[in-house]
């Protein structure tokens, strides 16, 4: 078996469904296998996977073990020769997985392979490709340097600014939102470090491939939209773990100064408390208007129905998306992109076309009842029925 995907659910059940259709769609030309492992989720995950996903490997643990463990059980039962940590908030093209694959295939010493990671609002992701922190890396991050002098290399590491968002090449960190690396690699680093609760594993996973001698790469032709924040609500525990997480890892690879480690414990607090703000912050775009581009007019009556205002619809089958941008791109606007007619890579790439335009996406899964999406990198996202 060539891949084996696995995602570590935990109570983003549509989410997860709309995850699970993208890869199925991804999949349908590589010899694989999804394996979703469950945390013990409490809002019918396991039982929307059973019915709606039967032949995938569910694994269903009886408590929150927590992302590095329920990873590695997932990692112990795969069968591929590699092996794609996804999170289940997260939206895949067609093709991004024979696009990865076959640059991993190029690699001599390949370590892992992360991707170009957006928003729900179409904006880049600035943590698809990181560098070491450094207790020095840390304090650029901290302070805000990279983003006043970020074409320096003494100030811009953290988010590896060496490259651009659409430049492909070395990188020493990836987020654990989409690692695809060797399963025999991953059996030989001992998988995620299951004293890490969440947070730093994946910059452990991460270094510790480095130091394997490998090299660890970021890979922007192809683009995945990553909800993000989905599974955590940014509160007192996030921020306690937040803090437990990055001591964790300081104290497993680096030796600072007494006076060193007081001034990160003060920084990691400041950052976590900014962290749980940004959590709180809410959109400031309001839907006044709704765009359905679709096949079925039925549709727009459901949707109108639900909503009680008015439904424009662009036939995607008849115009395509010549005629997208002539519905009137504008502030307020609330695209719905049906996908039984609108693919995994389309809904993507129209995320990236109108990033910052004001508008408001939304992506309804194949088959369902339900359109879901998020306004911002920070917040959790939505979800409405319409039936």
């Amino acid at each position: 078996m060539q891949l084996s995907v696995i995602i570590l659910n935990y109570n983003v059940r549509y989410f997860l469904e709309l995850c699970l259709l993208s890869v199925e769609s991804a999949l349908i030309n590589i010899d694989s296998e999804i394996i979703v492992v469950d945390n013990n989720s409490s809002d019918g995950s396991c039982e929307m996977v059973k019915s709606r996903f039967p032949n995938l490997k569910l694994i269903q643990n009886n408590h929150n073990v927590g992302f590095p463990k329920g990873n590695n059980i997932g990692a112990a039962e795969a069968k591929g020769k590699y092996i794609c940590i996804l999170n289940p908030d997260t939206v895949v093209a067609e093709d991004t997985f024979e696009k990865v694959l076959a640059f991993a295939q190029k690699q001599k010493k390949l370590g892992v392979v992360g991707v170009k990671l957006i928003d729900g609002t179409g904006n880049f992701l600035p943590e698809s490709k990181r560098g070491i922190p450094t207790p020095w890396v840390a304090f650029t991050k901290i302070m805000g340097l990279y983003k006043i002098f970020p074409k320096s290399s003494l100030f811009n590491k953290y988010y590896a600014q060496h490259l651009s968002e659409n430049e492909t090449g070395e990188v020493e960190i990836l987020v654990g939102a989409f690692m695809l690396l060797k399963k025999e690699l991953y059996q030989e680093i001992g998988g995620f470090d299951e004293d890490c609760f969440m947070y730093s594993d994946d910059i452990d996973l991460s270094y510790r491939v480095l130091q394997m001698g490998r090299s660890n790469f970021y890979f922007h032709e192809t683009v995945v939209i990553h909800y993000k924040g989905e599974s955590t609500v940014k509160d007192g525990i996030y921020m306690k773990r937040f803090q437990e997480a990055m001591e964790f890892f300081y104290k497993k690879h680096f030796k600072v100064s007494f006076l060193f480690s007081i001034f990160m414990k003060i920084g990691i607090i400041f950052f976590s408390l900014i962290k749980r703000m940004q959590g709180q912050v809410k959109s400031k775009i309001k839907a006044e208007n709704y765009l359905l581009v679709s096949a079925s007019e039925t549709l727009v009556k459901i949707i109108t129905a639900a909503v009680q205002k008015k439904v424009d619809f662009l036939d995607w089958e008849a115009e395509k998306e010549v005629n997208l941008s002539s519905n009137s791109i504008r502030n307020g606007l609330k695209i719905v992109l049906d996908n039984e007619f609108v693919s995994f890579k389309e809904c993507i790439e129209i995320h990236e076309r109108y990033v910052n335009k004001g508008v408001i996406f939304r992506i309804i899964p194949k088959g369902t009842n339900f359109c879901i999406g998020s306004d911002s990198s920070n917040g959790r996202g939505e979800i409405e029925k319409f039936k």
